[in-house]
């Protein structure tokens, strides 16, 4: 009888002992993982990229040939320059008619002064009125033909102002499309956008490339998200902002424990993944969490993990 009783206690030890050892929740760790892809076609250069390797933000790891581009932008440039030369320059034909109406000023003073002097003769009776019409009639046509030149000189300056205006409204769409071809060539360095390790590599140096197409991936290894399941019953156990306890295998019997902290936590249920289990075993719709974990080099992408919740004294 007392043997029974020793069993006994020692089985509801144990039992106690491995509820309390229980996790409140497990899952797999991942990491924000970012996938580089290229900007431009053309052949890939160099490619300074291994996977495991570490890359700081902004390096250039890479040059895609944009030779074809550069050839573009020569283009573009040169019909810019060549739209200078289309250009009418209106100072050799404007200054003709400036000088045929200097050569009719001149005239023009020399028929008044000769008016005067037939006026002071007709006083005299030396000279007849007929003569004083005559160069009066005189006068009269050449004021009209050096209005004529005047008209004639602001309608070449607005005729040959207007082409020329049409001709270079024609440099501005070419000078935006150089910018555009500029911003292409410097597309064609492979940037690196975020400080952390290469996972995957998907090419190589030499191979040919297009926009859009996949290069590599990269993924900041300095802090894991650990993507775990609980039940609709312990929702009321956590809050966004907790620290929590994470603990993954070391060993056969051994646990390595970390600190995290739930960053995120799902508002719709989901059936329960098969490869995870839950406190209540029987419970068919999960909710997802996201716990942040600093990782000392240990952790790895797909890893497994569990999650004790704290329990506040």
């Amino acid at each position: 009888m007392k043997r029974l009783l020793i069993l006994t206690l020692a089985a509801a030890f144990a039992s106690c002992s491995n509820d309390s050892d229980k996790a409140d929740a497990s899952g797999t760790f991942e990491a924000e993982e970012v996938v580089v892809s290229s900007e431009i076609a053309g052949r890939i250069i160099s490619f300074d990229v291994e996977e495991g390797g570490a890359l700081t933000k902004d390096k250039v790891v890479g040059l895609i040939d944009a030779e074809n581009l550069v050839l573009q932008k020569k283009q573009v440039e040169a019909s810019i320059k060549a739209l200078r030369q289309k250009t009418a320059d209106v100072g050799p034909q404007v200054e003709l008619l400036k000088d045929q109406l200097r050569v009719q000023r001149s005239q023009l003073a020399n028929l008044q002064r000769e008016r005067k002097r037939i006026a002071n003769l007709l006083k005299e009776d030396a000279a007849t009125g007929k003569q004083l019409d005559d160069i009066s009639a005189q006068i009269d046509v050449l004021q009209k033909q050096m209005g004529v030149t005047h008209q004639q000189i602001k309608v070449q300056q607005s005729n040959v102002g207007t082409q020329n205006r049409g001709v270079m409204s024609e440099g501005e769409p070419l000078r935006k499309r150089a910018e555009q071809i500029n911003d292409q060539i410097k597309r064609a360095n492979i940037t690196n956008p975020i400080s952390g390790t290469v996972i995957t590599k998907y090419a190589q140096a030499g191979e040919v490339t297009s926009p859009g197409k996949a290069l590599y991936k990269i993924a900041d290894l300095s802090t894991l998200t650990l993507r775990a399941y609980i039940s609709g019953s312990q929702l009321s156990e956590i809050k966004l902002g907790q620290n929590v306890n994470v603990r993954v295998d070391k060993g056969e019997d051994e646990y390595k424990e970390f600190t995290g902290s739930v960053t995120w936590i799902s508002d719709k249920a989901e059936f329960t993944p098969k490869t995870i289990q839950t406190k209540d075993e029987r419970a068919n719709l999960v909710y997802a969490i996201k716990v942040r974990v600093k990782n000392d080099g240990y952790l790895k992408i797909g890893m497994y993990g569990e999650v004790i919740f704290k329990k506040e004294q």
